[in-house]
């Protein structure tokens, strides 16, 4: 139910974009920002479950809490970063859209050092010593 109500508001605000953008570009551009917001929202009320899902994972396997706290982050850097993209690019933005992209790769990355550092640290305490 809850993807046809995001279908629904999607529809009526590109309908409402394409019926104003002529009269009022930056009235069009707000309805369209309002609309990807709104939407943001209730995908994010969403992913809340599944964190719930993932979380309760890692304490079974006995993984670190930082470890799962850290993948959460970097899934969060992941969504806000390509709304704010996909926004900048709505705009005509796309100079900024791919500037944002790239610090959040950069975000990402400095997240995931920890990770990465651990699972080297795994893989060499099972090799043998020289």
């Amino acid at each position: 139910m809850d993807i046809i109500q995001i279908v629904l508001l999607g529809l009526i605000g590109s309908i409402l974009f394409l019926l104003i953008k002529d009269m009022h570009a930056t009235f069009a551009f707000f309805i369209m920002l309002l609309t990807g917001i709104t939407i943001f929202i209730i995908v994010i009320q969403q992913i809340g479950v599944i964190f719930q899902l993932l979380d309760t994972l890692g304490k079974k396997a006995h993984i670190d809490g930082i470890y799962i706290a850290t993948i959460f982050r970097i899934i969060g850097i992941a969504y806000i970063t390509e709304l704010g993209a996909n926004v900048t690019k709505d705009a005509g933005l796309s100079s900024v859209a791919s500037k944002i992209e790239l610090a959040g790769k950069v975000f990402i990355l400095i997240l995931a050092i920890p990770i990465i550092s651990s699972v080297v640290e795994a893989i060499l305490s099972f090799l043998p010593a020289t």
